[in-house]
This record gives C-alpha cells, structure tokens and sequence, in this order.
C-alpha cells in the first residue's frame, strides 16, 4: 500500500519541517522527488537525508512567488504525478498590527506561490491524463484564531484554491485536496519562541502545545503520513476534501 515507485513528486518548501518530513517519506515510497526550497541550505540537508536512505530527489532553488522561476524549473522536471503546495511563512499581528508589507510579502507566497505551482503544474497533469495535487492549509482557515490577520486569511485563500481546482479539474483526472493542520513541532516554532519569548521557552512551548485539547503538537511525521494516504493510489476517490489533523483543536476546544 502506498507505493509511490515511478512517480515524480514536487514540493514545494521541502527543505524543513512538515516538507522535509514529507519529501523524506515520498522518497522512501518510491517517488522521485523534486524539493523546491527557497532555503537552498536546507534542501541540501534533506537530500542528504534522502539519498543516503536510497531515495530518488533532485533540488531546484526556487522563490514560489515568482511566477518566471516556477515555470523554469517545471520546464526542467516535466511533468509531475504529484504536487504538494506546503512552501509558507507566517505573520503574527491583527489587523491593526499588519502593514501593507506585511500583507504583500504573505499573499506573494502562501497565496500567489500555491497559484503559481499550480498554474505550471495542472496543464502538465491535465495534458498527461490526469494527477494528484495537495495544498498545505491550517486550522486558521477554519477558525478564529488571536493575532493571526493576514496568515489566516492567506490560507482561506488556500483552501478555496483547492476547492476550485478539485471542482474545475474532475474530469481532467486530477484530485485536489488540502492539509489543515494545527501546531507542529518545527525548528520555526523553535525559533519563534526562542525570538520572542527569550529565558520562557520551554514555558511557552508548554503552553502552545496545550492549545490542542490532545495535549501536544504534532509531528511533522504525523503530517506526512496524511499527505502520503492523500497522494497515493489508496485515496482515489477522494477529492475536493480538507482534512484537519489537529488533535481537536476546532471539535474541541470550548
């Protein structure tokens, strides 16, 4: 189950965190996998990771939010069976605390970086026969959470991508399905503490990791055990679905 062997897979931030631990995984299953990482740094530690397990990867530097390096380097893989939209950045701030900066640079990867991707992979796939494409959301698209403005709209935005795709691409043969997950343990969380909460860490960490009534964050792990269920054979009937994978965080948290 879950043999990914001959397939071509991009993704997209692949480099740290939730797309390392997928890339890694998609690789050990068989695909052949194309990181696009703006962090060229931690790309290379991933394919090291990968090759040194015996996996198939190749490492494209690549900023998602320029429409003209998107497409260079799709000219270079050709077409991909599989697309995972993860590459993102986040912004703490309300409304009031979001300048136009702030917007722009948001919108510029976690909304027009998931298009571009998107509009150099779908004609391939469309053009092949068909394809699977999976977007990286959050738990912000879905609720409200404090400070978290222009990241949670961003990935609204996301959300309705995957929608619109999933519905316009049906009879193309492609499936389009998204990721929503809570807080997962990453060197970002790391770091964000270790920024903002100097001599607190592990206090804040604690309490974050509350936030899911599990008790805990996730793992990048338990994430790509989802997104690899989502971009198998295994999950062909499925398309136009978001799957929160959250530890209760929008069932049950009162």
């Amino acid at each position: 189950m879950f043999d990914l062997s001959g397939k071509i897979a991009v993704v997209t931030g692949g480099g740290s965190g939730i797309g390392r631990a997928i890339s890694v995984l998609f690789a050990r299953q068989g695909a052949h996998v194309h990181l696009l990482e703006l962090n060229e740094a931690a790309a290379s530690e991933a394919a090291d990771e990968i090759r040194q397990a015996g996996g198939q990867v190749t490492v494209h530097a690549c900023d998602v939010a320029r429409q003209d390096e998107v497409q260079s380097v799709f000219e270079t893989i050709g077409t991909p069976q599989i697309l995972v939209n993860n590459a993102g950045i986040a912004h703490v701030g309300n409304l009031e605390g979001t300048t136009e900066a702030h917007f722009d640079r948001i919108v510029a990867v976690n909304v027009k970086g998931v298009y571009n991707c998107l509009y150099a992979a779908v004609p391939r796939m469309k053009a092949a026969g068909g394809g699977v494409v999976l977007n990286m959301a959050s738990v912000a698209a879905l609720v409200g959470i404090p400070d978290r403005f222009v990241y949670s709209m961003s990935k609204g935005a996301t959300l309705a991508m995957t929608l619109s795709v999933a519905k316009d691409y049906l009879k193309a043969g492609i499936r389009c399905n998204s990721i929503s997950p809570a807080r997962v343990h990453t060197p970002f969380v790391d770091g964000f503490i270790a920024k903002n909460y100097p001599g607190n860490e592990a206090e804040m960490f604690a309490k974050l990791s509350a936030t899911q009534p599990i008790g805990r964050m996730a793992k990048p792990e338990e994430i790509a055990a989802l997104a690899l269920f989502l971009c198998s054979d295994e999950a062909a009937f499925i398309t136009g679905c978001d799957y929160p994978i959250d530890g209760g965080f929008v069932k049950l948290n009162n």
